[in-house]
């Protein structure tokens, strides 16, 4: 496990801030947000390292968690989708391929003792981003889409009664810090799955599981009355005492499931969810602009959470695609903050090297790394929504083989694993570690 803090995300000299090589970004013209996401993308790609001799496929380097290498690849699988561009397909399928691991789950052997719920649900989500936009499968190997199935059906018998009525835990084993934590990102990643899969096969299954974790985390209090998302609750103590940071990959990835959902049943419950939502993500955007509310203005972000916004942002634009009705409320979301992330990139030795911070009218503040590059990324290529086709499903457009079987052979609860070393990363939600005192923070992350 290596230490996170704000002075350990920088990962490029901090020269050159601001230079003459800026993004230039039209958000009316398809063509300039391609060749704006293209210099982006290229910045990104040079970040990742798993493609070299003697490296590891999917993974990325030092201080990066093996999550987010899988969050990276789903922007690529996306930027692949809006622009037409597939110089990063090939990189994507091979570190997709070799982070398979045991019983095609996306549990590999040297991940899965520090392995969390959320972090496997991201690379499952990658797949299902796969599947949905038609990567072509592995000759010789699992589907995208059995993959997905595969995270899908491993997880739901990890669903765990015995404390707080339900929910996922956000550690596999036993013996890992974070156990007794039931967090809102497995919950969310677990439901995203379930509601995409939905969608895609049409099998009351992933509907019922997709209504139950929604149902159980507004039971607890995770998701507030209102469609707030809170960060988890200890079940030590029956989840009675919820830690009410938000975090903008919360509230994204319950909206592209919530979109997902709407999109199949049509139903008012599910428009009426996905509004609320959207009504409550206000709170990470100022001026229309959105900000990492919890830790920008402290500037106290560390890795994982420097890579949030990019979530929010993915999934905003999938949102728009699913549910044509919420479009006149994300398209000025969309376009003003992908503006200022824009108008910022203009930092690092190649003068596109994007910051942290969009807020500062094109000040870049010199946090340079996979996060950051992702988020600007994402925000500017989701511009391209209303030109692509929608997801495909089974039935109309998918390629992706299902294999209702996917993960049956994997145990609910393995156990029988080598001893720690540390080597071994721990997962996406680091940050949820420090943040287990709960209540006793209060509302910090509300104070500039």
């Amino acid at each position: 496990m290596k230490p996170t803090s704000a002075l350990g995300a920088i990962g490029v000299s901090s020269l050159l801030l601001s230079g003459v090589g800026a993004i230039e970004l039209d958000v009316n013209s398809p063509d300039s947000i391609k060749k704006a996401a293209k210099a982006l993308s290229t910045n990104l790609r040079n970040q990742y390292t798993g493609d070299r001799p003697g490296d590891v496929p999917g993974n990325l380097p030092d201080p990066y968690y093996w999550w987010e290498c899988g969050a990276m690849f789903n922007a690529f699988i996306d930027y692949w989708y809006y622009t037409g561009d597939n110089q990063y397909n090939s990189i994507t399928t091979q570190a997709l391929e070799h982070q398979i691991g045991d019983n095609n789950a996306f549990m590999p052997p040297n991940q899965t003792k520090s392995l969390g719920n959320d972090d496997q649900g991201f690379w499952g989500m990658a797949a299902m981003s796969a599947a949905e936009n038609k990567l072509p499968d592995l000759k010789d190997g699992p589907s995208w889409l059995s993959l997905a199935q595969a995270v899908f059906q491993t997880q739901y018998k990890r669903w765990d009664d015995m404390t707080c009525g339900g929910g996922l835990r956000w550690q596999i084993f036993q013996f890992n810090p974070g156990y007794n934590y039931k967090n809102t990102i497995s919950n969310g990643c677990f439901f995203n799955i379930a509601a995409r899969l939905y969608k895609y096969l049409g099998n009351d299954t992933y509907f019922e599981w997709a209504e139950k974790t929604w149902e159980w985390e507004l039971s607890v209090g995770l998701i507030s009355p209102d469609l707030n998302f809170f960060d988890g609750a200890d079940d030590l103590q029956n989840c009675t005492s919820i830690d009410r940071i938000q975090w903008t990959y919360n509230a994204g990835v319950h909206m592209s499931g919530a979109a997902a959902m709407w999109n199949v049943t049509q139903n008012e419950l599910w428009r009426d969810r996905l509004q609320g939502l959207i009504d409550g993500i206000s709170v990470f955007f100022k001026d229309g602009v959105m900000i990492e509310v919890a830790c920008e203005n402290n500037n106290k972000c560390d890795i994982d959470q420097r890579s949030f916004k990019a979530y929010l942002a993915r999934w905003l634009g999938y949102t728009a695609i699913v549910a044509p009705w919420t479009r006149d409320q994300i398209d000025p979301l969309l376009k003003a903050s992908a503006k200022a992330a824009a108008a910022q990139c203009n930092g690092g030795k190649d003068q596109v090297s994007c910051g942290l911070r969009w807020v500062d009218n094109g000040k870049n503040d010199g946090s340079f790394g996979v996060g950051e590059q992702m988020a600007a990324l994402e925000i500017v290529q989701a511009l391209l929504y209303p030109t692509v086709d929608g997801p495909v499903t089974a039935e109309r457009g998918g390629i992706s083989k299902s294999d209702p079987d996917a993960g049956n052979n994997a145990p609910a609860d393995p156990t029988t694993v080598n001893s720690i070393t540390t080597s071994d990363r721990v997962g996406a939600s680091i940050l949820t570690i420090i943040v287990l005192v709960g209540t006793i923070v209060g509302a910090w992350w509300m104070v500039s």
